[in-house]
C-alpha cells in the first residue's frame, strides 16, 4: 500500500510519516509541499491513499482531489485542515474525500483513518481478485455479500446500543442502499436521503439523529465503564468523533454542561465501515 504526503508544513510531513512508518501501515512513497508539485508526483508515483492539507500552496485542495478523481477514480484522499467549516467539510466530501480530519492531528485518529482507509481498498482489492480467479455469478456474489451485509450491520447496532429502536430501521435502510448503489454520505445530504425513503423527511431524519445521540450516550457510557473494550475503542473513533465522545462522558460524568455533537456524515459511513469490513 502506497501513501503520499502532500503538506505544506515540513513538520507535519514529519509527524506523518513516524506515525506511518513507526505503525508500519503502508510505504510512504514521496512528499510535496505544495499542490503543483503535489499533483506531478501524484501522477507520477500512482500512490493508493494521499494525505492532502486543504490549504496546500499554490493549489487549492479541493481542486487537486477532483482533477486526480477524474483521471485516477481509485486514488483514496484523505484531507486534513486548520479549516473548521461545515461548508468545507461537506465539499470536500462531495469531491470525493474519503475523511476530513481537523488539525491540530491526533496520533490515534489519523492512525485510524489511515487504517480504514487502506482495509477499504483492500477489500476492493480481494473482491477484483476473487472474481478474476472464480467463476461466481453476478447473483452467487451479490447473494453472499448481502447476508454478510445483514449480519454486520446487525453487529453493529447491536454494539452500540441501538438494535431495535425506532430510528435503528431508518438507518438500515439507508446503509443498504448505500452499500447496494456503491455509494457513500459524500454523495447525499441526509436530508436529500430522507425523501428517497419517507413521505416525513424531517421526521426521519430527526429518529436517525435521535438514534445516533442515543448510539453516542452508549458508547460514553462503555468508555467510562471501560476504555478497553472493542467497542469503545473502534466506534468512538470510527462512528463518532473522539473529541465530541470525550465530551459526552464528560457530560455523563457531570463534568460539563455540554454533550458531545453528532456529525450524521461520519456516523452513517462509519456504520458502512464496519458492516463491510
Amino acid at each position: 500500500m502506497k501513501i503520499f504526503i502532500a503538506e505544506g508544513d515540513m513538520n507535519i510531513i514529519m509527524e506523518l510519516r513516524k506515525i506511518i512508518e513507526d505503525n508500519m501501515i503502508a510505504e510512504i512513497v514521496g512528499h510535496a509541499q505544495n499542490g503543483v508539485d503535489a499533483v506531478k508526483q501524484i501522477e507520477s508515483l500512482h500512490p493508493d491513499i494521499v494525505i492532502l492539507d486543504l490549504m496546500i500552496p499554490q493549489r487549492y485542495g479541493i481542486s487537486i482531489v477532483r482533477d486526480i478523481k477524474r483521471k485516477y477514480p481509485k486514488v483514496q484522499f484523505i484531507m486534513i485542515s486548520e479549516v473548521h467549516s461545515k461548508h468545507m467539510t461537506a465539499k470536500a466530501y462531495e469531491e470525493g474525500v474519503e475523511y476530513y480530519v481537523n488539525k491540530p492531528i491526533n496520533a490515534i485518529e489519523i492512525e485510524n483513518v489511515i487504517k480504514r482507509v487502506k482495509h477499504k481498498i483492500e477489500l476492493r482489492m480481494a473482491f477484483e481478485q476473487i472474481q478474476k480467479i472464480v467463476n461466481f455469478s453476478k447473483c452467487d456474489i451479490e447473494h453472499h455479500i448481502k447476508s454478510n451485509i445483514d449480519r454486520s450491520l446487525e453487529g453493529v447496532m447491536k454494539s452500540m446500543g441501538v438494535a431495535g429502536t425506532v430510528g435503528s430501521s431508518d438507518i438500515i435502510q439507508i446503509v443498504k442502499f448505500l452499500i447496494d448503489t456503491g455509494k457513500n454520505m459524500s454523495d447525499y445530504t441526509l436530508k436529500e436521503l430522507c425523501h428517497k425513503f419517507s413521505d416525513s423527511p424531517k421526521s426521519m431524519e430527526q429518529r436517525i439523529r435521535r438514534t445516533a445521540a442515543l448510539g453516542m450516550s452508549n458508547i460514553a457510557n462503555l468508555g467510562i465503564e471501560n476504555q478497553e473494550s472493542n467497542a469503545f475503542a473502534e466506534y468512538s473513533n470510527g462512528i463518532y468523533s473522539f473529541q465530541q465522545v470525550k465530551k459526552e462522558m464528560d457530560f455523563i460524568r457531570g463534568k460539563s454542561k455540554f454533550r458531545g455533537k453528532i456529525n450524521c456524515k461520519k456516523f452513517i459511513d462509519g456504520i458502512i465501515f464496519y458492516t463491510t469490513q
